[in-house]
């Protein structure tokens, strides 16, 4: 029969505890084995130094690049980089001219010709798509070998269905568009089909050949759009205009194409085009009229800071900017590593005093706070690990403050616990009711109080931008690393102590001595029992300093009244009402 009891349930969240370190040291040494990650944790660019680039944006023609533009660039090129998996890297302009790209470690030729690159916008017509956010099917749902689509003939135009092939299908069945996104390369081939996501809706494409590029996008604005009258509505569009006359007639040839589908089917995904920048579906609205002079208007479910969006990229994508690196200089780490060691120093005399603390307030209890920040801190350096391996995770100086900052949020966790046990032992409660009363009491206080530095965490990640984000990242780490510490260590561990002789009965050097605490048991043996006066001399013991305040801020009343009480203690002749009674009549002598 399974033992149920508080001890075992306290051993088996240790062994819990105990399964999900070693689960997480295995895969870390599976990844190390394999080549795949590494015992330290990968730093960022103040703390292992890396790659500067200086790029200068080669505009084709005799056309000069604005500032806006080249705002749009960085912007283009932030997303690149982060998406190619480099986390706190520094993408900026210099004088309005150049761009500076910063990013931790050496770059791969790979990224160095994705950070040069042009803008890969163009236009490519909807030949399916799913209806409905769709990651990759499953392995054994997928269509088998011999049901893969062969195609008929040869495509007659870019919406033409015998673009897919069996190879075109398998990797439409085998792409994610919700998060984790596949990977995908970002330099296909326009004269192929592409497939491709839209990742703010997570709809799945397949695309025909590129039919408009985007150079021939001569402009984009927003606005609010106009009626049949010429009222202006409260719907926002973008508004569009090719170059005349190649991009004119394309897009004529296309529309006529898509809204004779649309015509006859208006949920017919063939009749919608899509905007595709880095190989990314931007928008795919429906073609509902034929455009014949190259100004179109795209309305959907937009805001105004949608609509100025799309209108930006498709501005940004009839900007034919490519960029050549001037310059590419290794930075070193030496300011970050020295600001590391003295953050390093800091934070050993913070744990070296809160470990002196522990020791001298709660004598071998304080062995039990030293191990929680032990174990808080290979759960904190075991997931930096993972995630660094997983999501490219880097900690930066800043993430490191963030962990020293935690070490006094942990104390304090610990702290409130053991207070309220001994306010427990204090009242005359055995160690056992005492761990577990007092438990009850501090969990709620710790729970309200991580999930403030939780949520404080999550607001400052969110709306902050470069290495404040590291630091809050870390501080709601720790706080959540905490949290398991004092559930599945802290508590168990003072359970199972409870019933040792050394704690249970209260050992001089075990910090939960009955005695040194000032507790009167509630049972004082032969038949006698804690009285009243005992019971205040309790509490006014484990407030002294408040209880000295209210002394001195008696009235002559209460303190005659507090005088007779000590004097009907001592002799237990008469009754307290007796000298209540007394004391009111003294209270109207004195006034």
């Amino acid at each position: 029969m399974a033992r149920t009891g508080p001890t075992s349930t306290a051993r088996r969240t240790l062994l819990w505890l105990a399964a999900i370190i070693i689960a997480c040291t295995l895969a870390v040494g599976g990844g190390v084995l394999a080549g795949a990650a590494s015992w330290a944790p990968k730093l960022g660019l103040d703390l292992e130094g890396g790659t500067q680039m200086i790029l200068a944006p080669k505009v084709e023609g005799a056309g000069s690049i604005t500032a806006e533009q080249l705002d749009q660039a960085v912007s283009i090129i932030r997303q690149r980089v982060d998406g190619s998996g480099v986390s706190e890297a520094q993408i900026s302009t210099e004088g309005g001219k150049n761009v500076v790209v910063s990013m931790p470690g050496k770059p791969s030729d790979e990224e160095r010709n994705l950070i040069k690159a042009s803008a890969n916008m163009n236009f490519r017509p909807v030949i399916a798509a799913t209806q409905v956010p769709s990651g990759a099917v499953p392995e054994a749902d997928r269509t088998p070998e011999d049901k893969l689509p062969v195609p008929t003939a040869a495509p007659v135009n870019a919406s033409d269905p015998n673009w897919v092939d069996a190879a075109v299908m398998k990797e439409f069945e085998a792409t994610s568009c919700i998060k984790p996104l596949t990977e995908r390369p970002t330099t296909s081939d326009p004269d192929k089909p592409l497939v491709s996501c839209e990742p703010d809706l997570g709809i799945k494409y397949i695309l025909g050949p590129v039919e408009i590029p985007g150079k021939w996008i001569k402009d984009a604005s927003y606005g609010l759009q106009s009626g049949a009258q010429g009222a202006t509505t409260n719907v926002w569009s973008v508004n569009l205009t090719l170059e005349k006359p190649e991009g004119a007639q394309a897009f004529k040839e296309v529309t006529q194409r898509l809204y004779a589908k649309y015509q006859v089917n208006q949920n017919d995904p063939q009749a919608q085009f899509a905007i595709v920048l880095d190989d990314s579906v931007v928008s795919a609205p429906r073609s509902q009229a034929v455009i014949t002079d190259g100004q179109s208007s795209i309305t959907g479910n937009f805001t105004e800071a949608s609509a100025k969006a799309l209108a930006d990229q498709l501005k940004f994508g009839s900007l034919p900017i490519s960029f050549e690196i001037q310059s590419e200089v290794q930075i070193s780490a030496t300011l970050g590593l020295q600001q590391l060691e003295m953050g390093i120093l800091a934070g050993l005399i913070g744990l070296g005093l809160v470990v002196i603390y522990s020791l001298f307030q709660y004598r071998a209890l304080g062995f039990v706070t030293i191990l929680s920040l032990v174990i808080a801190g290979v759960l904190t350096y075991l997931a930096i690990i993972l995630l660094g391996w997983a999501e490219n995770y880097r900690l930066s100086l800043a993430g490191v403050a963030g962990i020293i900052v935690a070490i006094g949020q942990t104390a304090d966790s610990f702290i409130v616990y053991f207070e309220r046990v001994r306010d427990e032992l204090r009242d005359g409660r055995g160690l056992v009711a005492a761990v577990e009363n007092g438990w009850a009491r501090a969990k709620r206080t710790i729970l309200a109080s991580k999930a403030v530095n939780i949520l404080a965490s999550l607001v400052l990640y969110f709306v902050s931008v470069g290495s404040v984000k590291g630091f809050a990242f870390t501080l709601g780490l720790t706080a959540v690393a905490d949290l398991i510490v004092v559930f599945m260590f802290t508590h168990p561990t003072l359970q199972v102590l409870a019933r040792t002789k050394f704690f249970g009965e209260g050992h001089h050097f075990s910090g939960l001595d009955p005695k040194q605490l000032g507790a009167i048991p509630l049972y004082r043996g032969a038949g006698r029992f804690r009285t009243p006066e005992e019971t205040l001399q309790v509490a006014t013991g484990k407030n002294t300093r408040a209880a000295g305040e209210a002394e001195r801020r008696q009235t002559i009343a209460e303190r005659r009244l507090a005088a007779k009480e000590k004097e009907m203690a001592g002799t237990g002749g008469r009754s307290a009402a007796a000298a209540k009674s007394e004391s009111s009549d003294d209270s109207k002598e004195s006034n």
